[in-house]
């Protein structure tokens, strides 16, 4: 699942394929992008917009026009972009297709159809975004003071309040476990358990880890790709995400597995500590799978 460096990877290659120019022509080839709009509709309002400006928020993608108006993408699951320059070629996959002004094409793919395209008027962007999001962990205005705030009084593991989207946008699966392993707290500790060190260490791991992320253009596990065509390096530098038995880049312990909020956690039982006692249970027991997950 694309998280914040894929997303901000894909920005940053399309925002100079698409600053000034025009929408030329747009077909939306799968009503589940847009629904419960008509694609029809959808494609006319975003037919001869100029685009001044591509942002992200989170995980979101924000296409800004001259008009005011906003397309915010969501790749979801399996969503990716593509800028192509020669012609498109047969991909079952393709849900929609752009052409731009100079003659090129921004093409939207996606395996399990879980994306969405919503066009938003410029007095509802800011509500939208924020009845959603927490704070964006790169900005200077995240510190440990604003996460602490955002954790105090939570009873969930410390993984599965860094998931909640309305804690910190952008975080994901993969830069959760990686953020808890640099910060070396467990991922079933309760977040209001935290204290004032592990909430600094923390706060300075997610951006440690989010960093790493960009600057290798994301990790490419399955369906993420850059718009140029090309694969994302984070995966090669994974440090616990997907490594269960490899042994810790620290410690040399082999790393273990379990599973929190539903989704698979991979974690050092010597450099992370053992799971709070109120926490554990047959469910969350280590596992050996060697298989990566799709989350």
């Amino acid at each position: 699942m694309p998280e914040l460096p894929e997303v901000e990877t894909v920005r940053r290659q399309l925002e100079p394929a698409l600053v000034g120019r025009r929408f030329e022509r747009v077909e939306i080839l799968d009503p589940r992008l847009v629904r419960p709009l008509e694609p029809l509709e959808v494609a006319a309002e975003l037919e001869g917009e100029r685009v001044v400006a591509v942002e992200r928020r989170g995980k979101y993608l924000i296409v800004r026009f001259e008009s005011g108006r906003v397309l915010l993408i969501h790749l979801r699951m399996t969503g990716s972009l593509r800028h192509v320059r020669d012609g498109l070629q047969e991909d079952p996959h393709r849900r929609a297709v752009v052409r731009l002004d100079d003659g090129s094409d921004v093409t939207y793919r996606d395996v399990r159809r879980f994306g969405t395209w919503v066009v938003v008027e410029p007095s509802d962007v800011g509500p939208y975004l924020d009845a959603r999001l927490g704070a964006e962990p790169l900005e200077r205005s995240f510190s440990t003071a604003r996460l602490a705030e955002r954790l105090a009084g939570r009873r969930a593991p410390i993984k599965a309040a860094l998931l909640d989207q309305r804690t910190l946008a952008g975080m994901g699966n993969i830069y959760a476990d990686e953020a808890l392993w640099r910060a070396k707290i467990h991922p079933l500790t309760p977040a209001a358990a935290l204290d004032e060190g592990g909430v600094q260490r923390l706060t300075r791991a997610i951006k440690e880890a989010l960093r790493a992320g960009i600057a290798r253009q994301g990790a490419t596990l399955r369906d993420y790709a850059r718009p140029d065509g090309g694969s994302g390096s984070m995966q090669h530098e994974f440090k616990v995400y997907g490594r269960d038995g490899e042994p810790c880049d620290r410690c040399g312990t082999p790393i273990a597995k379990t599973r929190v909020a539903g989704r698979g956690t991979w974690f050092c039982p010597v450099c992370q500590g053992s799971a709070p006692q109120a926490a554990s249970s047959s469910s969350n027991r280590p596992s050996r799978s060697r298989r990566h997950s799709s989350v």
